[in-house]
């Protein structure tokens, strides 16, 4: 079995058996990024959208009544298994599942208007590879956002941002910085359009139950944050219940 196989297994197994959790999660349901989105997909409605690595959904909920249909992509059966029973609920009949992952999409060349990814790059085992794979099913001219948690840049604020991320949730790859991003996205023949920086509270103990972490892994975090130094703690805003923030990027690409 290859290791991007084995990833893959650890983030269906990490996901799936939280894929209610994320539906009700406030971090994932709101944020000011929805609004860019819609901004951007307001008076597209003919445009066809694919919202990769959708988790529980909030991006195709948030643009389907703009568009013409979104394609909702997971590696997780279980989270398009949500996905599906709140579109259901929600009458958002424009909205299709489709299994599989960011590094083999099974769509065709110049499928899509617009490819949306929110809170998803950080678990792919290939960024490289996934962003080649956007622009192809991209059309001529099309756009995609990616949002994501984003490391400061700083190797100290770095370790220690990678190292709480992959204690809470094991399918965790990486949090690129902004410039990482920037190479990766012209790299793979895509044109950055744009790039905004924003600021995420990550209130700690419905981090951790939203992943189910293992208290001692749990516990690990808490003796992390209190054994770093003051301008770790200060940079991440740490409270004494373990509650955080951190830095999150809105990136617009063209192709």
């Amino acid at each position: 079995m290859t290791s991007t196989a084995q990833h893959s297994q650890v983030v269906q197994k990490q996901f799936g058996e939280q894929a209610a959790a994320y539906l009700s999660s406030a971090v994932h349901a709101q944020g000011t990024e929805f609004g860019l989105l819609k901004a951007e997909l307001t008076g597209k409605s003919q445009a066809r959208v694919l919202d990769l690595g959708c988790g529980a959904g909030h991006v195709s909920f948030h643009v389907a009544a703009l568009v013409k249909d979104v394609v909702a992509y997971d590696l997780s059966q279980q989270m398009l298994d949500v996905v599906s029973a709140a579109a259901t609920d929600r009458e958002l009949g424009n909205i299709s599942t489709v299994c599989g992952a960011a590094e083999r999409l099974p769509f065709a060349d110049g499928e899509f208007d617009y490819v949306l990814s929110r809170y998803s790059a950080h678990h792919w085992s290939d960024l490289g590879l996934a962003l080649r794979e956007v622009r192809r099913v991209l059309k001529p001219g099309g756009v995609a956002a990616f949002i994501d948690v984003i490391s400061p840049g700083s190797p100290l604020f770095d370790t220690y941002l990678q190292s709480v991320e992959v204690l809470r949730d094991t399918s965790h790859v990486r949090d690129y910085s902004t410039a990482e991003w920037l190479r990766q996205v012209s790299e793979a023949g895509l044109h950055t359009r744009s790039t905004q920086r924003q600021r995420l509270r990550l209130e700690f103990s419905s981090w951790i139950e939203r992943m189910r972490t293992p208290q001692v892994m749990s516990a690990a975090i808490r003796q992390l944050q209190q054994s770093m130094g003051a301008e770790v703690r200060d940079y991440f805003e740490v409270e004494a219940d373990g509650s955080f923030s951190t830095d999150v990027l809105v990136l617009w690409a063209e192709k």
